[in-house]
């Protein structure tokens, strides 16, 4: 079982930046983690992709924070960052920390992992 525990979500204003923090502990089984990511949701709202990385480096990133958003991943291979520049009202959301130990081409074959998630405000 994976644990993913995330940090330095908060309350800023249009134009500014947070740096969000998800690491991840605990066994994963027989498979590894091979992506740590993002995901934006609001109550009652499906989570969408805000950015992903893949442990040899690959990233991904939603369309609407391309530009703006930074996603790094340290070299334990277990602790992502968000750098979140240029924050807009419309980021504003419970951002939730994802571990997949998917490979490419993989889909869904197994289960993934989520965090609590940590609350980004952003006022106008």
């Amino acid at each position: 079982q994976v644990q993913l525990v995330e940090s330095g979500g908060g309350l800023v204003q249009a134009g500014g930046s947070l740096r969000l923090t998800c690491s991840a502990s605990g066994s994963g089984g027989f498979y590894g983690i091979r992506t740590m990511g993002w995901y934006r949701q609001d109550p009652g709202t499906q989570r969408e992709l805000v950015a992903t990385i893949t442990t040899d480096g690959r990233s991904n990133y939603g369309t609407s924070v391309k530009g703006r958003f930074t996603i790094t991943m340290d070299d334990t291979k277990d602790t992502v960052h968000l750098q979140m520049d240029s924050l807009k009202p419309e980021d504003t959301g419970g951002y939730i920390c994802n571990a997949d130990p998917n490979g490419p081409g993989w889909g869904k074959r197994v289960r993934d992992y989520w965090g609590q998630g940590t609350q980004v405000t952003v006022s106008a």
